[in-house]
């Protein structure tokens, strides 16, 4: 039976609390809550904004504004450092008779952001400022051993210190106050392990450092090294302690050890034992990871040896009912949801993170970028140099920390960056967020041509901290195919980081519930702030998928294979599992049974950066199906991704659902500029002038599908149509001239009811935004979709990947990305049409494609945008389209056209006018009302 995390440190927090663990362990008594999903009420008091003037209750940890207190502020609020809001807090509390004899340190991982501590009415030392560190005193000699002790904390929201402020309370995020993080106290012996540094390295080399307090003996400090589970590895070794002793260095080797990587995330543990006298005076144990990390002067970023790329996000600390206080769970969501876009790195922005989401990316595997804060400002000397070295005790061991970050954009204290290599028993690389620095250009949002300087063309390693700024549905995903293809083959680039995970939209306790994100302040991220999936999200699991296919067109000549490249840096492929999947689907009209046939697929033995084959055990009958899958699934059974390739094309598909013959008869009436005709009971009105459909009409009622093809960046010169019947088929259309009516139209309409239309045409210019034609359709009276092709998610002409052939089905929604979440969108484009069927308010309508690559349209999302115009959401007009090529999508610091060739508009170069040079649209409809 699983646990959920927090019973689970409960369990633990019991334990310690009633002293029911070995004296000579380290004894921890929560005060507060383990997290956000278990907290302790204190009394509060709250100075300003929001149920201030009072005191009551508040659950700790937690962020008072998503408690309903004082007032919600972003970073760019002007007033948000001038406010005077403060929480006071009180909590009365006893501690155990295992405390007694001991050193007794009251722990706070996390105060935002100036706090005062008094206990039993006396300072527990001097105030804390800096939110996002661990700090502690020693409150042995203030603590009633045997009686109620109270514990008080008054926290300002905003800095006394204006260089906290600058570094903390001035950026580009929500700015929150209180006691977020949890609060304990910890019991040691007299004669302690104050700290523990350790650094195991790739070759099995294995050191540490380890602080001890209180020394009044002569002693022995020994040490055994453990796999996770408990089983011995090596043998112990030790080091003499003298009487005042406060630093022993510790050294041993392991043969051979299972490294630790992000693809392989091997840990062990190590147990440190004082004793005295034949007697254990003190026992502390820590998880480690052997692998090394190393940074090659104008070559890269090797890990164990071997040179990698990061493919990383930028996250914030945040949950939208919490602000900044989470508890293990969300970590452990982020982290695999990270990984499962295939992502192997994260940049903690800005600020360093909960010690839980360090555990968990050790656990599973990411690389960690861990962040001293500044944001354009930087903390004073002084105060940086004791932020740092909080930062530095509380982190240090984690292997999945790899590099330091000294302030994000202009936010460094030049002056701290050696205490980061004196401090470091690991020695790990030092960067400059958006700076040339330490042998790293990081420089962020450059256009994909940027070729100045260091950038892509100089000496330093690449590595942007951020390189593609999402904003509601842009960056993230638009764009990163290009870019991840550039830094891939370019010896000189060590991957980058996206901005950002997720969405911070946060709920206003003062606004109803609504959920906030600042206008375009907020929406940047990947995921909504519960973690719901953008379209994004799928496209860059692709894209960064360690397994890569070459692109590969099925034919019936396909002989089965598919030629593949390993992207891993230490898997081979022969660890992964691939499985193959055809699959026959339905049609529009549920005539057709939905059949499926899986196939085995033998691993190739392809080593990280090398090409061989993916050989797929086709069944005999497979071209009888629609569409290929193969999935991919890592050694951890976790999947990579499950691409989709066509073996019918649209012309098949339309041939097969098109009905032409019919026993019936059509007929046409001109009454002035109209053509009335009927076919099979369905009644359509085209003028004749133009071409255009006014009016679809059946025994069931008007279908509000009309004033169409409008062609979109070209000229509507469709002229001096005429109609005549082919057998029984009635076709309308328009004259072809060279000069002045060059794009022409052509109506068929079928004794059956159906109609094809066919548009053959030329693009207003060499380069446009968008080809096709557009329908209107009354917006209110759409219900939903059910289409063969991509789906479910739409695309954009630089965000092409992360969808799936098949037969989807969603529902109209109004989604805005980033601002609501109900995803995938309806609105927007949508690609690899066969058929697509209107279910509307009063019938539905089918629509077939005849051609491949062709798209359709649903409506426009509400117009959107930045202060700098890059994320130009552009449509067609109309409300339905049927197109040959669609719009791309800006980031919130580039427009699409910089973001690399996909992101450029459409180019047609042949401006011959004759009909042979045009391009082709042709489409069938089924007002039918099946």
């Amino acid at each position: 039976m699983k646990f959920p995390a927090y019973k689970i440190w409960l369990s633990i927090l019991l334990l310690a609390t009633f002293g029911f663990v070995h004296a000579q362990e380290t004894q921890k008594m929560y005060l507060s809550g383990i997290g956000s999903d278990h907290t302790v009420n204190w009394q509060f008091y709250c100075t300003a904004g929001q149920n201030s003037g009072k005191w009551t209750t508040i659950p700790v940890p937690s962020n008072w504004e998503l408690q309903g207190f004082g007032k919600y502020n972003y970073g760019f609020n002007k007033d948000s450092v001038k406010g005077k809001e403060q929480g006071l807090y009180k909590y009365k509390f006893k501690v155990p008779a295992s405390f007694k004899n001991k050193v007794v340190q009251l722990v706070f991982e996390g105060v935002m952001t100036d706090v005062e501590v008094k206990v039993n009415g006396k300072l527990a030392g001097p105030i804390h400022q800096g939110s996002y560190y661990a700090f502690k005193y020693d409150i042995t000699s203030l603590l009633n051993p045997s009686g109620s002790n109270l514990l008080e904390a008054t926290v300002s929201k905003h800095s006394a210190n204006t260089s906290v402020n600058a570094a903390e309370r001035k950026g580009d995020f929500w700015i929150f106050g209180g006691i977020f993080r949890p609060v304990y106290l910890e019991a040691l012996p007299q004669q302690h392990i104050a700290r523990i540094a350790v650094d195991g390295q790739a070759n099995g080399n294995f050191q540490a450092q380890i602080y001890l307090k209180n020394i009044q003996d002569a002693g022995f400090l020994s040490a055994q090294i453990y796999t996770i589970d408990g089983q011995k590895v090596g043998s112990a070794f030790s080091a003499n302690i003298n009487k005042a002793d406060t630093v022993i260095q510790l050294q041993s080797t392991l043969s051979a050890p299972k490294l630790w990587s992000s693809e392989f995330p091997n840990l062990y543990k190590v147990e440190f034992t004082l004793s005295q006298n034949g007697k254990t005076i003190h026992t502390v144990s820590k998880r480690f990871g052997f692998r090394t990390i190393e940074v090659r002067s104008r070559d890269g970023v090797y890990v164990n040896g071997v040179k990698v790329k990061f493919k990383g996000t930028n996250r914030h600390s945040f949950w939208p009912t919490s602000g900044r206080a989470l508890n293990k769970g969300v970590s452990i969501m982020d982290v695999n949801l990270i990984k499962e876009m295939n992502m192997n790195a994260v940049r903690m922005s800005h600020y360093p993170p909960d010690d839980h989401f360090l555990d968990v990316c050790d656990s599973l595997g990411l690389y960690v970028l861990d962040e001293l804060a500044g944001w354009h400002g930087h903390y004073d000397t002084p105060t940086g140099t004791r932020l740092l070295k909080e930062m530095m005790v509380h982190d240090e061991n984690h292997p999945s920390i790899v590099m330091w970050i000294n302030g994000n954009e202009g936010g460094h204290n030049y002056e701290l960056d050696p205490l980061f290599r004196k401090w470091d028993l690991q020695h790990r690389p030092l960067i400059h967020a958006w700076e040339a620095y330490g042998g790293f250009d990081t420089q962020h949002y450059r256009d994909y041509n940027y070729g100045i300087g260091n950038y892509m063309h100089g000496h330093d390693i690449v590595m942007p901290t951020e390189f593609l700024h999402g904003l509601y549905d842009g960056g993230n995903g638009a764009g990163l195919e290009d870019y991840w293809e550039a830094m891939w083959n370019d010896p000189l680039s060590a991957g980058g980081f996206l901005w950002a995970y997720l969405d911070e939209g946060v709920v206003r306790t003062d606004k109803n519930g609504a959920l906030d994100t600042d206008k375009d302040h907020g929406p940047d991220g990947v995921v909504g702030p519960y973690r719901e999936k953008e379209g994004s999200f799928f496209t860059i699991k692709e894209v960064w998928s360690p397994v890569h296919i070459e692109h590969r067109e099925i034919t019936s000549a396909f002989d089965g294979v598919l030629h593949l490249e390993n992207r891993y840096y230490f898997t081979n492929l022969n660890q992964c599992t691939f499985k193959g999947k055809l699959t026959k689907v339905t049609d529009p009209y549920g005539k057709v049974t939905h059949a499926e046939t899986s196939f085995s697929i033998a691993s190739p033995a392809i080593r990280p950066f090398e090409k061989g084959d993916l050989k797929l055990n086709l069944p005999a009958d497979w071209k009888n199906y629609d569409f290929l899958y193969v999935t991919a699934t890592d050694p951890h059974n976790h999947e990579l991704f499950t691409w989709s390739w066509p073996i019918t094309k649209p012309e098949k598909v339309a041939r097969k659902l098109v009905v032409q013959a019919n026993p019936n008869t059509i007929t046409i009436h001109e009454a002035d500029s109209l053509y009335n005709i009927t076919a099979n009971g369905i009644k359509l009105t085209i003028n004749k002038n133009t071409g255009i459909l006014r009016r679809v009409e059946n025994a069931k009622g008007v279908i509000p599908f009309n004033n169409g093809p409008v062609l979109q960046e070209g000229a509507n010169n469709f002229k001096n149509f005429t109609q005549k019947f082919e057998g029984k088929n009635l076709v309308i259309e328009s004259a072809f001239d060279k000069k002045n009516s060059y794009n022409t139209l052509q109506w068929t309409i079928y004794p059956s009811g159906w109609v094809k239309m066919e548009v053959r045409y030329f693009p207003g210019d060499y380069l446009t935004n968008f080809d096709g034609v557009n329908f209107s359709f009354p917006e209110k009276q759409m219900k939903a979709v059910q289409w063969m092709g991509s789906g479910p998610y739409r695309v954009w002409k630089n965000r092409m990947k992360g969808t799936q052939l098949g037969v989807w089905k969603k529902d109209y929604n109004n989604t805005e990305t980033g601002e609501s979440w109900n995803y995938p969108e309806f609105k927007g484009y949508h690609a690899n049409m066969y058929w697509c069927r209107f279910i509307t308010q009063t019938q539905p309508f089918t629509v077939v494609a005849q051609d491949e690559d062709t798209f359709f349209r649903l409506f426009t999302p509400a117009f959107k945008d930045d202060q700098w115009h890059n994320y130009q959401l552009i449509f067609p007009s109309g409300d339905i389209s049927f197109m040959q090529a669609i719009s791309a999508i800006g980031t919130k610091t580039q427009r699409a056209e910089t973001t690399g060739p996909m992101g450029m508009k459409n180019i047609f170069y042949d401006y011959e006018k004759e009909p042979k040079r045009a391009k082709i649209l042709t489409m069938f409809f089924d007002f039918s009302g099946r």
